[in-house]
């Protein structure tokens, strides 16, 4: 069933090395890579330049991507993502929606292909799009909660 509502939806591809960032347009229909954010090994999750990014895009949801193992299990890195969708959802008070990752970033990798691109060196864009597949999924199989939109000020 379709959300009554649409809005703007910042996707996240969580990496070890690169979290990739997608953006819906305001009427929730069209995906576009939003960047990538550099993690550095070791170090807590980017929880607050996520927040940045997310207030930066004017997201009004986000969808996280959850990364499964091939049976569909959680995995130590699916456990991290719940973590910090949750996180997420606390800080900002937006609503955040979980959904399987799984094969995003080949479909990026073989867009970029059929393009006739090269992903050389393009690891970041590669993210980026894996995002924005996410994104798109979860758009084309309403996935995301309904966002009601904010009441005008008095």
């Amino acid at each position: 069933m379709m959300p009554s509502a649409r809005a703007r939806w910042m996707a996240i591809d969580w990496g070890e090395r690169r979290i990739g960032l997608a953006i819906s347009d305001p009427s929730g229909t069209i995906a576009s890579p939003a960047g990538v954010i550099e993690r550095r090994i070791g170090k807590r999750a980017p929880v607050a330049e996520l927040m940045r990014r997310a207030t930066a895009l004017e997201a009004l949801g986000i969808v996280m991507g959850l990364p499964l193992d091939g049976e569909g299990d959680d995995t130590p890195r699916s456990f991290e993502c719940r973590r910090v969708a949750a996180e997420l959802a606390r800080r900002t008070g937006l609503p955040v929606s979980l959904m399987d990752e799984r094969f995003t970033t080949a479909a990026a990798l073989r867009a970029v292909r059929e393009m006739g691109g090269s992903t050389r060196g393009r690891k970041g864009d590669v993210d980026s799009l894996a995002a924005t597949v996410l994104l798109q999924q979860a758009m084309r199989m309403s996935e995301l909660p309904t966002v009601e939109p904010a009441p005008d000020a008095p």
